[in-house]
């Protein structure tokens, strides 16, 4: 009985909490479900807050969603197919995805009645409507169902109901053992399902837990902006653009770290297969994406250079190239170099298919063929163009005819099998290949005419416009060029303006013109004529050409026809036969013309003007990259092409011919821009893409910490909390107080007799707080209100000065009575005053500025002791604050390994403990400093000057730009430098050691006998104590030359031998993230070196 009471109370205990739990969940009080739910007394499994995730997802509680991933729940284990496709049946109404989704369901034919009953969301008409806003280049997310399988529903039969925002949430999670259907990725499918309803702070949690972050922004990116197309909600729209960019400049940070990190890696990342996104790239997302910003980052335009180049040093310049094109034996003499060092050293032949299988090189020899090409068809045209075709004219057949093949393997080559629908969209949504198909088009029906003798000449009409459309072709061409592609981005967008401009020209034109030719001319039946009086005059009249006969003055028959008969000569105006003189309005005629060119002349062209400024003001801006974004197109449209230029190219045609059709041999994949990586190594750059995402948001909310408001809002928060603490403490102790007066009130009357109103009692007590802590508390808050000030965080008025204490309580009195005044600057240690001593619960004494100094006296201080018991006992002081222990320490001397000699000279030593000399710090005793007195420690400042990647030396304001060596541990929010305290009889600090290879130890010490000494002295450290404070020695090493073999092996050798240290080159800025002392070194070094800072 007792155990069955025992375990009935259990489970009315378990079904209890969650109760509570789903009430605060139903009413979003996140701040109850911390303080009051999830505390020791209640272990949750993480099992049993599935449920209330689900309900906490739906509901849109993403505090609540952060909550339940703290206490255990794992995305992993949440997600099933089950889970998931619950979550879409349930989504929101009013988002655009639940619309798409219901016409898809639309669309499905009827099941037939014998079928067994399914839900009706399935999974793969959630992947239709995915495929349609990512692309139709991804594969299905979701597979359909095979013919023959029977649709599963693992949900049970409800048993438990939490009602959240009207969703009745059953429960998904009883299901029969070992039958869980998990899904490929669940974060993925969580994130697609929050970011398709546009819940950003629900997004922003999912995403910070995925695995493939960089593919995965990108895709949420595309997504958004797919949908915004949709949305006909204006702020709807506004939100999802401003989500979309907000991913964008997510995966560009995570790439950047990436790209800082290691170069190649991140090219990998970029043209890695992602499964769990269909079968796509990061870089083909981001193009189908329209993502300008990531595809101009520095790290995607070298991968492009990459390309460009083939095997090519990217370095080789341009003229070297040209000229080994035009005599390839140079190949042989060293001319040219490969970024492989058996092409470099290699037989000739490999050297020579490399070279010509480039990009670049296959791009220079079409420029050349196109060129030669056009210069045939120009001097036929205009010197040979017979009847009968000579030979000149038939080697243009037979290069137009190459540049067909070309075009037709550009349509029906598909090494990424998307279909012969897929490809043909994907050609003719070129602008270039629809004017390359016009151009071909157009030749063949000038052809056709000029092999019949009767349309010769329109043959030859036919083909000088086609020369035309041939040369139009070229601004393609310059889009590679950094000086021409963006001019050409430019033209193409103020051709719209154009176009749109002669909507309102037609306008103007055609009323004048026919008002013109109706007063002027009476009944013209010429149809030619009428469009010359109409619109051809009109318009020329814009340009300065003057009708003739409109103001009357060179009237002349001569020069006319009377009754229209003439075909040479337009028919006359309204005349005067007997006089023979003009008989229309000439005054109606000339006010009609000025106001044309008024409208015309000034206003329109203005406008036009106008608006082309407009343009090139808008363009330009973003011009860089767009023109990076077109390059790409370019770039993988010569990296798939036949090496030989046309009309060569047909051998490579008739190769291609054999190896598709008549051997079967399927087309390979472009490896450079998609390639499929082995389980083994993908697991590794996915966990390495994890590892430098958790940096990123590290950096992410260590800016959002550092930002002024952010501070502000901090500091606000924490003086009314202080304020809060302090007036229900002075409550308590007011209540106390009274409640104790009115005790002893009533034990005096029962005493004595007489009532309290009849004299004074004889216990009459006066209660104070005690006047030191009074005192200090005072000064405590008077020097946070001054630090404020001093920070700029507010200024004097408005703020309460602290209210005058007596000299009974505690105030600090000069020898003539008059409080010391304040200093106004701060030139003494501040860092090691922070009131909280750092990885301790230590709370130092507070100390103004004016009572640093020891010769300054300040008669309440009194500050607490405290020695950390480190780990590291081998040459540690002993722990605690007794004398005897530390008697037999040699202070201002080499005391046997540890060097207690101060940089300031002999320092005084009271007590038996050294004093600071900088004066005090608030707290007394070791701390967690090794040694009482001077810990001298060792900063290497390790330098090199930022450089492009042309290799200059990168300047801001004028001034060159150095990068730094910095490490970080992963606990850590700041980098530091890579020094810090050595081992007794070691050169270089721990810390260094940790980042460089122990081959290299040698030889850093070599270096560091070299360097320049820029520092040497006392460090403002919030480790600093009254007893024990960090000297330094702060030596630069600089390499100016980026070829320097000893920087070379530098890089090579570094290594984070703790998998939570991480170590990169830092630009040197005074934004930086580091220390603030080592902030002041590197302030040194770049003054030594004139850099910028």
């Amino acid at each position: 009985m007792d155990q069955e009471a025992s375990r009935s109370h259990d489970h009315f205990g378990h079904e209890n909490w969650d109760h509570q739990l789903k009430l605060a969940v139903a009413w979003n009080r996140v701040d109850i479900a911390r303080s009051e739910i999830f505390t020791d007394e209640r272990q949750w499994k993480p099992s049993e807050l599935h449920p209330v995730m689900t309900a906490a997802l739906i509901s849109n509680k993403p505090e609540f969603v952060k909550l339940f991933l703290e206490n255990g729940v794992q995305l992993k284990e949440l997600v099933t197919w089950d889970t998931l496709l619950y979550l879409y049946q349930n989504l929101d109404p009013s988002c655009l995805f639940h619309s798409k989704l219901q016409k898809v369901l639309a669309e499905e034919p009827e099941r037939p009645v014998c079928a067994p009953p399914a839900p009706r969301v399935q999974m793969h008409h959630v992947a239709q409507v995915l495929r349609e806003l990512l692309g139709d280049f991804t594969q299905p997310l979701y597979p359909r169902p095979r013919t023959g399988d029977r649709p599963r529903l693992l949900l049970p039969v409800p048993n438990i109901k939490l009602n959240v925002q009207g969703v009745s949430l059953r429960s998904l999670y009883k299901r029969s053992p070992g039958h869980v259907a998990f899904t490929m990725d669940p974060v993925r499918d969580l994130l697609i399902w929050a970011i398709i309803q546009n819940r950003r702070e629900l997004a922003e949690i999912i995403w910070a837990q995925s695995q493939d972050c960089i593919a995965a922004a990108l895709a949420c990116s595309k997504i958004l902006k797919e949908l915004s197309k949709e949305e006909e909600d204006t702020d709807s729209l506004e939100e999802m653009l401003a989500l979309a960019d907000e991913y964008e400049h997510r995966a560009i940070g995570v790439f950047t770290e990436c790209h800082r990190k290691d170069e190649d890696r991140a090219q990998k990342l970029l043209t890695r297969v992602s499964e769990a996104w269909g079968k796509t790239t990061c870089l083909q997302l981001a193009l189908e994406a329209k993502d300008m910003k990531f595809v101009s980052h520095g790290g995607v335009q070298a991968f492009l250079t990459k390309v460009w180049w083939g095997q090519l040093c990217v370095d080789n310049g341009l003229w070297r190239v040209i000229v080994c094109m035009l005599a390839f034996p140079l190949l042989y003499t060293g001319l040219i170099s490969f970024r492989e060092r058996r092409l470099q050293a290699g037989p000739g032949l490999p050297r020579v298919r490399a070279f010509f299988n480039a990009p670049v090189v296959i791009f220079h020899l079409n420029i050349l063929s196109y060129f030669a090409f056009l210069c045939l068809f120009a001097y036929v045209l205009m010197v040979d163009f017979q009847p009968t075709p000579s030979c000149c004219e038939y080697l243009i057949y037979f290069w137009l005819f190459s540049l067909v093949c070309e075009e037709l393997r550009q349509l029906f080559c598909d090494p990424d099998e998307f279909g012969l629908m897929k490809m043909a969209l994907l050609y003719f949504s070129d602008f270039w290949n629809k004017l390359d198909i016009g151009a071909i088009l157009l030749f063949i029906a000038g052809l056709t005419c000029r092999l019949i003798p009767a349309l010769l000449y329109p043959g030859r009409i036919i083909l000088s416009l086609d020369f035309i459309m041939f040369c139009l072709r070229l601004m393609h061409i310059f889009t590679i060029s950094k000086t021409l592609g963006p001019k050409i981005i430019i033209v193409k967008r103020m051709m719209k303006d154009v176009f749109f401009f002669l909507f309102l020209l037609a306008v103007w034109v055609v009323s004048f013109g026919v008002a013109k030719q109706a007063i002027l001319i009476h009944n013209e039946s010429r149809v030619d004529w009428i469009f010359r009086g109409v619109v051809y005059q009109s318009y020329l009249t814009i340009f300065g050409q003057m009708p003739a006969y409109i103001d009357g003055v060179n009237f002349s028959l001569d020069q006319c026809s009377p009754n229209g008969t003439d075909p040479y000569k337009p028919k006359c105006p309204e005349s005067d036969a007997v006089r023979h003189e003009p008989a229309f309005p000439e005054w109606l005629t000339v006010i009609l013309l000025c106001l044309y060119l008024l409208f015309t002349n000034i206003l329109l062209l203005n406008l036009l003007i106008a608006m082309f400024n407009y343009t090139f003001q808008q363009v330009q801006e973003h011009t860089d990259q767009i023109w990076k974004f077109q390059r790409h197109d370019l770039i993988e449209e010569y990296q798939g092409r036949p090496p030989a230029p046309p009309p060569f190219i047909l051998l490579s045609h008739l190769h291609l011919f054999i190896k598709r059709v008549v051997l079967k041999i399927p087309a390979r994949r472009r490896k450079q821009l998609k390639s499929k990586l082995e389980k083994n190594e993908e697991a590794a750059l996915l966990s390495w893409e994890i590892y430098l995402k958790e940096s990123y948001l590290q950096n992410q909310q260590y800016q959002q910490k550092q930002r002024p408001e952010q501070k502000i809002q901090d500091i606000g928060n924490k003086v009314s909390t202080m304020v809060d603490l302090l007036e229900m403490e002075s409550l308590k102790r007011s209540g106390s107080m009274e409640q104790r007066l009115a005790s002893l009130e009533e034990q005096e009357f029962l005493c004595s007799g007489r009532s309290k109103n009849h004299g004074e009692p004889r216990w009459a007590v006066t209660h104070h707080l005690p006047a030191a802590q009074v005192a200090q508390t005072s000064r405590a808050l008077h020097w946070v209100m001054k630090a404020l000030r001093d920070g700029g965080f507010g200024s004097e008025e408005g703020i309460p000065a602290p209210a005058p204490q007596k000299a009974s309580e505690g105030q600090d009195l000069e020898p003539d009575g008059r409080q010391e005044e304040e200093d106004v600057g701060d030139t003494h240690h501040v860092n090691a005053r922070h009131l909280l001593y750092p990885n301790s619960h230590v709370t130092r004494f507070p100390v103004p500025n004016e009572k640093v100094p020891w010769e300054t006296a300040f008669l309440i201080y009194d500050p607490p002791f405290y020695t950390d018991d480190r780990k590291d006992r081998g040459l540690v002081d002993p722990v605690g604050n007794a004398l005897e222990p530390l008697s037999g320490i040699s202070y201002n001397a080499v005391d046997g390994p540890i060097d207690r000699r101060s940089f300031h000279g002999a320092y005084v030593v009271q007590d038996g403990l050294p004093l600071n000399p900088m004066g005090r710090t608030g707290l007394r005793g070791r701390g967690s400093l090794c040694c009482f007195g001077p810990n001298h420690t060792l900063q290497p400042v390790i330098t090199r000057w930022r450089r492009n990647q042309g290799g200059a030396i990168c300047r801001k304001s004028i001034k060159k730009m150095l990068e730094v060596l910095v490490v970080k541990h992963s606990l850590s929010e700041h980098w530091a430098l890579p020094g810090g305290s050595r081992e007794p009889g070691d050169i270089l600090p721990r810390k260094l050691k940790q980042v460089l290879r122990r081959e290299f130890w040698s030889s850093f010490q070599n270096l560091l006998t070299q360097g320049t000494e820029v520092y040497r002295g006392y460090v403002d450290d919030p480790r600093n104590t009254d007893n024990a404070w960090i000297e330094t020695v702060a030596v630069s090493i600089h390499f100016s030359d980026q070829s320097d073999m000893d920087l070379k092996r530098l890089n090579s050798h570094l290594h984070a031998c703790d998998p939570g240290m991480s170590v990169r080159w830092q630009v040197v800025d005074r934004r930086i993230p580091l220390y603030a002392n080592h902030k002041t070194i590197l302030q040194k070094v770049a003054t030594l070196y004139g850099a910028f800072y």
